[in-house]
């Protein structure tokens, strides 16, 4: 509303300039100098009304003026969202960042539940659909029976039907909560780029949000295709591969800070930071923590992906030892670090200490630079978030 108030002034400042040069042909440099932006082709339009087709017109110049006035004062930019549809883009955003985090707790509880590999098939319309009839449960369970997990799960207790069904609709509303978070995003994206809701910048992004949910889903199957297959030993556990249950999450997690990073973007208002050493610096750190969250992220799913959690349950030792002797069991001895549970326990838990160190440290940093109050609570809950995940990770460790 400002920048027409502002505009509407400026031609009104300009209209007497224009009738005592009504006779010019010229284009007039100084009032072009004057506007800005849309007011220029509003000035060059106005000149071509008074200087050449006035007369056709039938207008008198004051007349001609005051409909270019209101033309341009109630005119649009084509290229301008407004700051309502901006809020409303952004919360949808937000809440395609919501469906990813619903999405990483329930493949944690379908990994927890030992649920992910009861369904044998990816079919992307005919799985929504979950068996219904006796017989067609008879026949989803026949095919589970066909692969290592059943046979593996059979030699301690036999898997009744019941059993089997609530494993598979933990992995069933799993594989759904996914679809619905691809129609959540591209429903949606389709109708606002409709609308003209979506800046030019957020076209190439969207593209390429779409393109990780489809890699998202890509890597969800690729991870449970790894457990489906005979394992070289007849003794060892059926489990999908650590290497893509890393891979699975990690995308899952770029693809929710992306949401989450661009909703925040267009409900709150940038915050211009003093440009000090000090402000250079906390960015900078700022990556570095970003990072070792990142990183200390995956080495759990590895963690959870080898099942080492369930080894060496005390902290802060293992078994009373700060270094296990059976660090290096397995050869070559580079795949302990990624391979041996022992090792990716060690890895986890002592990379967890050294991100909160750096966090507290980032902390105390940040409390001496002038930071914007809004900053400052985002850095304070960092701090607190780590700790409490912390206090989760032990306490999860020792039951």
């Amino acid at each position: 509303m400002s920048l027409i108030l502002r505009n509407l002034t400026l031609l009104r400042s300009a209209d007497s300039h224009f009738i005592s040069n009504i006779t010019q042909k010229a284009t007039c440099f100084n009032c072009h100098r004057e506007m800005r932006g849309a007011a220029i082709k509003t000035i060059r339009a106005f000149h071509q009304i008074q200087v050449g087709c006035v007369s056709r017109l039938k207008l008198s110049p004051k007349t001609g003026l005051l409909a270019v006035l209101r033309r341009s004062a109630t005119a649009v930019p084509p290229t301008a969202v407004s700051e309502k549809s901006q809020k409303i883009v952004g919360t949808w955003l937000l809440g395609c960042a919501g469906m990813c985090f619903g999405a990483v707790v329930l493949g944690g509880v379908t990994r927890l539940t030992e649920s992910g590999l009861s369904m044998v098939d990816w079919r992307l319309i005919k799985d929504m659909k979950p068996p219904r009839t006796e017989a067609e449960w008879q026949e989803e369970f026949e095919k589970y029976k066909q692969f290592p997990e059943y046979k593996y799960m059979t030699k301690e207790k036999e898997m009744t039907l019941s059993d089997f069904k609530f494993i598979f609709y933990m992995e069933w509303g799993h594989r759904m909560w996914g679809r619905t978070t691809g129609v959540f995003f591209l429903l949606p994206a389709l109708y606002f780029l409709r609308k003209g809701w979506i800046s030019k910048a957020l076209k190439p992004r969207l593209a390429a949000y779409a393109g990780l949910l489809g890699f998202q889903g890509f890597l969800g199957w690729y991870m449970v295709k790894s457990g489906l297959e005979d394992k070289p030993n007849p003794s060892d556990i059926p489990r999908v591969s650590h290497y893509r249950l890393a891979a699975h999450l990690g995308s899952a997690f770029v693809l929710y800070t992306l949401f989450m990073w661009q909703g925040l973007s267009h409900l709150l208002k940038p915050i211009q930071l003093p440009d000090v050493r000090s402000i250079a610096k906390i960015r900078g750190i700022a990556h570095g923590v970003m990072t070792a969250v990142f990183v200390t992220a995956m080495s759990g799913a590895f963690v959870a992906g080898l099942d080492a959690g369930l080894t060496y349950n005390s902290y802060p030792k293992m078994a009373d030892r700060w270094i296990p002797d059976d660090m290096w069991a397995i050869t070559p001895k580079w795949r302990n670090v990624f391979e041996n549970p022992t090792f990716v326990q060690f890895n986890h838990r002592h990379l967890a200490e050294l991100t909160v160190v750096f966090i507290t440290g980032f902390w105390y940093m940040a409390r001496k630079a002038p930071l914007h109050p809004r900053a400052r609570l985002a850095v304070n809950c960092l701090l607190g978030m780590a700790f409490i995940q912390a206090t989760l990770g032990i306490t999860t460790l020792l039951n």
